[in-house]
C-alpha cells in the first residue's frame, strides 16, 4: 500500500482526493454565501428575506442553481463564441485553483510551496483576463466599458496590495503562507500592521469589484456592466467567481493578519477549539464585513476611486513599508 501511494498514481490520487475535500465545502459555502448575505442585508434593512423554499428558505441557493441550469445559454450574434464562453471559466477556475496554496491548519494544504504568497498574488492579478475577455467578446459598448473599469480598478488597488504583502513578509522573512502563520503566534499581525490591514482589506473589496466599488458592474450607468449579455450558466460562473474571490481574499485577510488557524491567545477559553474551525469563523467574519460595507456605504464616483487608490493608497503604504523596513532594521531583525 505504502509502494502504490509514493508511486506518480498514487500521488495523483491523493491530489485528487485532497482538491475534493477543499473544493466541495467551498463550492457549498459559495452557495450558501449567496443566501447569507441576503439574509443579512434583509435584517439590516428591516425585511424577511428567503423564506419559502425550503424551511427558513435554505434551499434556495439550490433552487436557483436550478433555475441556472435549466436557462438556455444565449450568446449575441455579434460575440466571438469561443471567448464569450472563455470568459467567465477563466474567472471560476482561477479563483478555484488560489486555493492549492491556502493552509487551513498546519500541514493542510493541497500544495505547501515556498513561494506561495507570490502564487496567490499572480492568480489573483490574473483574475482581471477573464473580466477584460468577457467585456471585449460580448460585442457590446456596456461591456467593453465594463471590462476596462474593472481592469484599471484592479491594476491600481493590486499596486498598493502588492506593497502590503511586502510589509507583512518583511515582518516575516518568509514567503510560505504556514511561515507567515506561524509568526503570528506572539501577536497577529493587525496589531502593529493595523493600518496596512485596512488598507489590504479594503483593496480586496475593488479587487473583487464588490460595494462600493461595484462600479465595473454599475446598473445605473452599465447596465450589469461586463455581465450585461450573460444569462444561464455563463452568468451563473461570474457569479460563482466573484464570490469564490471574496472567499479567497477573506482567506488571505485571515492568512496574512488575522493569525490563520492560530486562536487570539493561548489564555482563551477557547483555545481547545481546532485550528480549522477558527480559521472558518475568521472568514465568516470577513465575509459579514463584506456584506456589511455593501449594505451601509454608497457606490463611489469612478474618478474617487482611481483617487484613493493612487494618492491616497499608493503613497501611504509605501511610506508605511519604509517606515517598517526601518523599525525592523534597529531592532536587528533585517540583515545588513
Amino acid at each position: 500500500m505504502e509502494a502504490f501511494l509514493a508511486s506518480p498514481f498514487g500521488v495523483l490520487i491523493i491530489t485528487a482526493l485532497q482538491t475534493l475535500a477543499m473544493l466541495v465545502p467551498l463550492l457549498i459555502a459559495v452557495a450558501y454565501m449567496t443566501y447569507a448575505e441576503r439574509k443579512i442585508m434583509a435584517a439590516m434593512q428591516m425585511r424577511v428575506g428567503p423564506n419559502v423554499v425550503g424551511p427558513l428558505g435554505l434551499l434556495q441557493p439550490f433552487a436557483d442553481a436550478a433555475k441556472m441550469l435549466m436557462k438556455e445559454t444565449i450568446i449575441p450574434s455579434g460575440a466571438n463564441r469561443a471567448l464569450f464562453i472563455l470568459g467567465p471559466m477563466l474567472t471560476f477556475m482561477l479563483a478555484m485553483i488560489a486555493w492549492a496554496v491556502i493552509p487551513v491548519n498546519e500541514g493542510w494544504a493541497i500544495a505547501d510551496i515556498n513561494v506561495g504568497i507570490l502564487y496567490l498574488f499572480a492568480v489573483s492579478s490574473l483574475g482581471v483576463y477573464g473580466i477584460i475577455i468577457a467585456g471585449w467578446a460580448s460585442n457590446s459598448k456596456y461591456a467593453f466599458l465594463g471590462a476596462l473599469r474593472s481592469a484599471a480598478q484592479m491594476v491600481s488597488y493590486e499596486v498598493s496590495m502588492g506593497l502590503v504583502i511586502v510589509t507583512v513578509l518583511l515582518c516575516v522573512g518568509s514567503l510560505n503562507l504556514t511561515q507567515i502563520v506561524l509568526a503570528q503566534k506572539t501577536v497577529w499581525f493587525f496589531i502593529p500592521l493595523f493600518p496596512m490591514f485596512i488598507i489590504f482589506f479594503i483593496s480586496t473589496l475593488a479587487e473583487t469589484n464588490r460595494p462600493p466599488f461595484d462600479l465595473a458592474e454599475g446598473e445605473s450607468e452599465l447596465v450589469a456592466g461586463f455581465m450585461v449579455e450573460y444569462s444561464s450558466m455563463t452568468y451563473a460562473l461570474f457569479f460563482l467567481g466573484e464570490y469564490a474571490n471574496m472567499f479567497l481574499m477573506s482567506a488571505m485577510t485571515t492568512t496574512l493578519f488575522l493569525g490563520g488557524w492560530l486562536p487570539p491567545m493561548d489564555i482563551t477559553p477557547f483555545n481547545w477549539l481546532p485550528g480549522p474551525i477558527w480559521f472558518i469563523l475568521k472568514i465568516c467574519l470577513c465575509m459579514f464585513t463584506f456584506v456589511w460595507v455593501r449594505a451601509t456605504f454608497p457606490r463611489y464616483r469612478y474618478d474617487q476611486l482611481m483617487r484613493l487608490g493612487w494618492k491616497v493608497f499608493l503613497p501611504f503604504s509605501l511610506i508605511w513599508l519604509v517606515l517598517t523596513a526601518f523599525v525592523l532594521k534597529l531592532a536587528g531583525w533585517l540583515p545588513a
